[in-house]
């Protein structure tokens, strides 16, 4: 058994052409299927169907410092997309340069902006990206 390392800075970020900088400390990244793969049903009778699930959607949560720079480039994408009517599709990739964890989808947008909270403590900035299809690659260090 060989010794692995897991190194948060080599996960590598990017929305259109914009490496996004400025990681919150703990989880900056998550990455989930909007849908269920597959669905199964038992009959009566104890009979299993499964239906395989056409829906390829993927959430993106990052959650950034509130201090990130990254924020203003979201932010802009997200009104543009608004002004637009819809037509500000940006790609997403998220790589991990240590281990074989690769995300990449040609079409994803800004759901919503994050809230924004301002206190005495640094905070955080949640930001919810969608979608359309994936490559999505769970892979180990």
């Amino acid at each position: 058994m060989g010794l692995k390392t897991y190194d948060p800075s080599k996960v590598i970020i990017t929305f259109g052409a914009h490496s996004v900088k400025g990681y919150a400390d703990g989880t900056f990244v998550n990455v989930e299927q909007m849908s269920d793969g597959v669905s199964s049903e038992a009959g009566a009778d104890g009979e299993v169907a499964r239906a395989m699930s056409t829906d390829k959607r993927m959430k993106v949560t990052l959650t950034l410092q509130q201090t990130s720079e990254s924020n203003a480039v979201l932010s802009d994408a997200y009104d543009r997309d608004q002004i637009s009517g819809g037509s500000y599709i940006m790609p997403i990739s998220i790589t991990d340069k240590r281990g074989k964890s690769l995300f990449a989808s040609a079409q994803a947008w800004i759901v919503k902006k994050p809230n924004s909270e301002f206190g005495k403590e640094l905070s955080t900035r949640e930001w919810e990206i969608h979608t359309a299809n994936a490559i999505y690659t769970v892979g180990g260090n």
